[in-house]
């Protein structure tokens, strides 16, 4: 392993144990608001004034939103958990097993249900406030999934392979 990627690895475990942490309380602001909202008086009108009575559903749209929130936050809580055990592989010297490309799987996974929930939060908003306005499509994210996979199926190779030399030997 070089130098630059050793320590690239000893940055991003603290970095991910940080993300983590705000991703938590992000999860549980999500959470408060969301109850909140259904115990503040005169909600959405009192806190968002003329806005809010322009748009009747506007309410409605904003539990969903928050709600969609509130299930990506538990989402990224995972691929979290997840790359930091990728990460303690790679530090152990060894990444090649089967349990890393189990791991990118799921985390293809969970940005594919990332994305999607991203286009549900663009087509309430759409619906309920913006009208015939749709955000723009971005293929990064398709293309993130579909790395993501493949990167799955090389290290699921790769333990094989290292399986299959181990017997050999």
């Amino acid at each position: 392993m070089t130098r630059s990627s050793a320590h690239a690895l000893a940055v991003a475990r603290p970095v991910i144990q940080g993300l983590t942490i705000l991703n938590l309380l992000y999860a549980a602001g999500l959470a408060v608001l969301l109850v909140a909202s259904f115990f503040i008086e005169g909600w959405p009108t009192r806190p968002l004034g003329d806005f809010a009575s322009t748009h009747p559903q506007l309410g409605n749209g904003l539990r969903a939103i928050v709600l969609i929130g509130f299930i990506a936050a538990l989402i990224v809580h995972t691929v979290l958990r997840q790359l930091l055990a990728m990460i303690d592989t790679v530090r152990s010297g060894d990444p090649f097993i089967l349990q890393n490309a189990q791991r990118l799987n799921a985390i293809a996974w969970s940005v594919l249900v990332l994305e999607v929930l991203r286009m549900a939060v663009t087509a309430i908003a759409s619906a309920v406030w913006e009208p015939g306005r749709l955000g723009g499509f971005s293929f990064a994210p398709w293309l993130a999934v579909l790395l993501l996979f493949v990167l799955s199926g090389v290290f699921a190779q790769g333990a094989r392979m290292r399986a299959d030399l181990e017997g050999t030997v």
